[in-house]
């Protein structure tokens, strides 16, 4: 197989402490690839007015294969304060360069796996009947429709009249038509039957590949009747090429109950953008938060891989860096999958495995004490340390299997 190319875009805060390890771990399982480093986020915003970079488009419309690490995103007044004075007043926005990039190259399918490790701390756990404990077995995964419904980007404030007039056709407008135009903002939901198609196409075909037993469509029909309706609909007629897959329909704000109650009874879950998004999150933190939230985003041609944690720009600047890299590592595994080297995937995956229920090295989140520099101080690894821990069970693995 030819050596591939993968675009890296470490961007802002802990991007570029956690982005470095993945690839270390890489290396590590003997992956061999060319990295080609690329520009995004909140620096490129400020001296640039542009988060996301031609050039750095170009190199991922070339070597269609890219590791984010994360972005800093503000409030439009804030944004527009921190451009370079030249660039203020020339009508230039801020806008997301992931949500940018997954609409660009048509990244639609958007999976996060949420998958608890056994040993650790922050897993879910309830309390028995009997008034034991016990730790079910969390094994999620979530795919998220990446491009449209809330996060398409069609919205305004003080909408044009044009707009006002379209919406004022729709009976349902007439409690808000003598709102003045800059009191009002809108953003519209928009869900199309063939991408629908496609995210429950690939959750079915993911829950047959992997043996789970059912997949769950989460939405909200019985009141965004139209949007919902129609990925439920979809869903239902994608489920009959599958028969011997359940499917279940859940509201978003019941799944967000009853996962607390029964998780380890949920399999594969599909989703809308911003359903998918909250879901999603809502299932990491059982398996423990951010810290091992990994993602997909994945199209026809690119796949960019990425944790689902933010910049955490207060503990950027920290050194040496204390945060938890397991979510990029996994990102990197994922990647790797992918690809079609899914034994160097399941080596690092297991490696994290030994590595948690060992419970030798852990980062802060994984100790449940404050983040910051006197977490070090109280056992905490840093962001090395517990690298260099994979790396070691990494190692031990490939020379058994040497063997």
């Amino acid at each position: 197989m030819a050596r591939p190319t993968v675009v890296t875009m470490p961007g802002d805060g802990i991007g570029n402490q956690v982005l470095p390890q993945a690839i270390r771990v890489l290396e590590a399982v003997g992956f061999e690839a060319n990295y080609v480093h690329a520009d995004i986020g909140w620096e490129c915003w400020c001296n640039e007015g542009n988060a996301l970079p031609d050039r750095t488009i170009q190199l991922l419309r070339k070597h269609k294969l890219g590791l984010f690490g994360a972005i800093t995103s503000k409030p439009k007044k804030a944004a527009d304060a921190e451009l370079k004075p030249e660039l203020r007043g020339k009508g230039l926005s801020y806008f997301s360069p992931i949500v940018t990039m997954r609409q660009l190259f048509n990244l639609d399918v958007c999976m996060r796996p949420c998958l608890s490790f056994p040993g650790n701390p922050l897993n879910f756990i309830r309390q028995t009947t009997c008034g034991g404990f016990e730790e079910p077995q969390v094994d999620v995964v979530v795919f998220r429709q990446n491009t449209e419904g809330l996060y398409a980007g069609v919205e305004w404030t003080n909408p044009p009249e044009n707009v006002r007039t379209a919406l004022a056709s729709h009976k349902k407008f007439a409690a808000f038509a003598n709102t003045p135009g800059e009191e009002l903002a809108v953003s519209v939901r928009i869900i199309t039957k063939k991408n629908a198609q496609r995210i429950c196409e690939a959750a079915f075909k993911h829950a047959k590949k992997y043996r789970y037993k059912n997949v769950t469509i989460c939405e909200k029909p019985n009141v965004l009747r139209e949007t919902s309706g129609m990925m439920e609909e979809v869903a239902k007629q994608v489920q009959k090429q599958y028969p011997e897959i359940a499917l279940w329909s859940t509201n978003i704000d019941a799944q967000t109950m009853w996962l607390t109650k029964n998780p380890e009874e949920y399999g594969v879950i599909v989703a809308s953008n911003l359903f998918g998004d909250v879901i999603s999150d809502a299932f990491a933190g059982l398996v423990g938060g951010l810290g091992f939230a990994a993602s997909g985003n994945i199209g026809d041609e690119v796949a960019v891989f990425e944790p689902t944690h933010g910049s955490a720009p207060k503990y950027a600047e920290l050194n040496p860096s204390i945060v938890n890299p397991i979510a990029m590592i996994l990102s990197a595994a994922m990647m790797l999958d992918h690809i079609g080297e899914s034994e160097k995937a399941d080596r690092i995956r297991k490696a994290i495995a030994d590595v948690v229920k060992e419970g030798k090295v852990r980062t802060y989140d994984m100790m449940r004490i404050a983040g910051g520099p006197k977490s070090l101080a109280q056992g905490a690894a840093n962001t090395v340390q517990i690298t260099d821990a994979i790396l070691v069970h990494v190692e031990t693995a490939i020379a058994a299997f040497a063997r």
